[in-house]
């Protein structure tokens, strides 16, 4: 038999099928303690601020008399309220234009370590508010739990596209839709009256914020970094190999080595590119083009507006005002149990399926429920149709796009653009987060019952797209991915005879760190 050579990657030398290889505990805790800390506190925050909505309403006005004397009117106490929950949003977004910064200096895993200095804070300045008889701490508290967030959503989903073998890259990524369903339940699970849910223990909601953080700075320093990041950005191709070690469990991680390398030849420039790198790219154009779609989509789908009011939603649907907390708890288990079938199956199933089925279903269900709003007061039992539509809902978010976005950032994307994605899908992702959170509620008085029909247009939208324009990624390297856009990027496909002719042809007035990978990429 023919001795292996140095592209075959595709099986290991080992012989072994990797699909059959155990997943290691390093592997496990660097997903489940990477995502507490940060897809965790993303989801908490989308609902923690619903049960005690009422109690921090009376606290701005209360505070709001002391200073000047008379109650405050009501059109501030909408906007101070509209401000507190949207500006988690506007935080979001400036942790997104930071993000990438951060992670060229520190690293994927040094990035989500020194961000939970900012949830911590956030945590202090949220349960001290009310002491120090200041709203504003509470404003710049979800202020910076938002920036928080921004860098989270984008450092973690890459942090795990990068440590993942890619027969289980999309299980493993669905760490990230778990957790923040999971966070979204803990919120309402202790935002119930027998527990936080109190006008005397309201603060305790937002201080929980800092165990989270915590834990994973507990965690998290013992392993390793990405490996990719280490061999392609650090040019550390033993800490590289150590990393891939501890992650698959196994000592001849050749194999997993040569794929980076591989893709690292096929890339035209070997620095990290730029936001406008990127946009002028025309090899990434359609994957930026999805990634952009689809991150929007994500957002105005309308899950949030759901998230943030569901507490309203229900009292409109006719639920008795306290059974809402208990009827809402259901919606944090249903997302969380539909989020942990989607991860236990994209690998069967795929991601594009997953999403289109998701948002088809949304668009749906969002029609239903609409229908069912307008005969709510004519029919006794309508009302619990229409809750069954927002389970529904929920379930159908958390099946594929509630997840799948982050992964696709990831995937869509070879190492030296995948910063800049991530930013582009952040940016996109935080402001139609903020559309939502202001505007939802402007958009529910004018059209009341109607109002979902915006959602169907945008849930709809994006399943055409995808069914379109997405190609299947499940089981595939990032460089086969990239390829798969070759045709309708309207660039040559590059077989793995040219690669190596690609890099000897560099010029060396990008940076000595170019000739220094070619010296490396001959020793090996």
């Amino acid at each position: 038999m023919d001795s292996p050579q140095k592209g075959d990657y595709k099986l290991s030398n080992s012989g072994k099928d990797p699909a059959k290889q155990p997943v290691t505990a390093c592997l496990l805790s660097a997903a489940f303690f990477g995502a507490l800390g940060s897809s965790f506190i993303y989801g908490y925050n989308l609902s923690v601020v619903n049960a005690p909505a009422t109690y921090i309403r009376a606290f701005y006005n209360k505070t709001w008399i002391e200073r000047y004397g008379e109650p405050v009117a009501a059109e501030t106490a909408t906007l101070l309220w509209s401000i507190t929950v949207s500006i988690f949003a506007i935080g979001g977004l400036l942790g997104t234009l930071f993000v990438s910064l951060l992670i060229k200096a520190l690293g994927r895993k040094g990035t989500l370590l020194v961000n939970n200095g900012l949830a911590i804070t956030a945590a202090l300045l949220l349960a001290l508010g009310q002491k120090a008889q200041s709203f504003e701490m509470l404003i710049i508290g979800r202020f910076i739990i938002g920036v928080d967030s921004g860098i989270a959503l984008s450092a973690l989903p890459m942090y795990l596209g990068e440590i993942t073998p890619k027969h289980i890259r999309g299980s493993i990524g669905q760490f990230n839709s778990i957790l923040i369903c999971l966070g979204v339940f803990t919120g309402q699970v202790l935002g119930l009256p027998e527990l936080l849910g109190q006008e005397s223990r309201w603060i305790h909601l937002f201080s929980f914020l800092a165990l989270p953080a915590v834990l994973q700075l507990c965690v998290l320093p013992f392993l390793p970094e990405s490996p990719r990041y280490l061999l392609m950005e650090r040019r550390d191709e033993a800490g590289a190999e150590r990393a891939f070690q501890r992650f698959l469990g196994k000592k001849d991680v050749s194999q997993e080595l040569e794929e980076v390398h591989a893709e690292a030849r096929a890339q035209d420039n070997l620095q990290t590119a730029s936001v406008l790198q990127l946009l002028r790219s025309r090899a990434v154009r359609w994957q930026l083009i999805t990634i952009i779609v689809t991150m929007a989509c994500y957002q105005l789908c309308g899950l949030n507006a759901i998230w943030y009011y569901t507490n309203g939603i229900l009292e409109e649907a006719g639920f008795a005002k306290d059974v809402v907390p208990y009827v809402t708890l259901s919606t944090g288990a249903i997302e969380t149990l539909a989020a942990i079938i989607s991860g236990l199956v994209i690998e069967k199933i795929g991601r594009k399926p997953l999403l289109i089925f998701g948002f088809s279903a949304m668009a749906v269900f969002f029609s239903l429920l609409t229908v069912f709003l307008n005969f709510q007061d004519r029919v006794s039992w309508m009302p619990y149709l229409s809750y069954i539509c927002i389970l529904a809902v929920i379930a159908s978010f958390c099946s594929g796009p509630g997840g799948i976005p982050f992964i696709l950032t990831g995937e869509l994307f070879e190492q030296s653009y995948r910063p800049a994605a991530f930013m582009v899908a952040g940016i996109v992702n935080w402001l139609a987060n903020f559309a939502v959170g202001l505007l939802f509620p402007f958009i529910q008085e004018k059209l009341q019952s109607f109002a979902f029909l915006v959602f169907v247009v945008f849930c709809t939208m994006g399943a055409i797209y995808l069914y379109v324009v997405l190609p299947e990624t499940k089981n595939k390297t990032f460089t086969d991915i990239s390829q798969s856009f070759a045709k309708i990027n309207k660039i040559p496909v590059s077989s793995p005879g040219q690669e190596m002719e690609m890099v000897l042809s560099i010029k060396p007035d990008i940076s000595g760190k170019t000739q220094d990978f070619i010296k490396m990429e001959s020793s090996f």
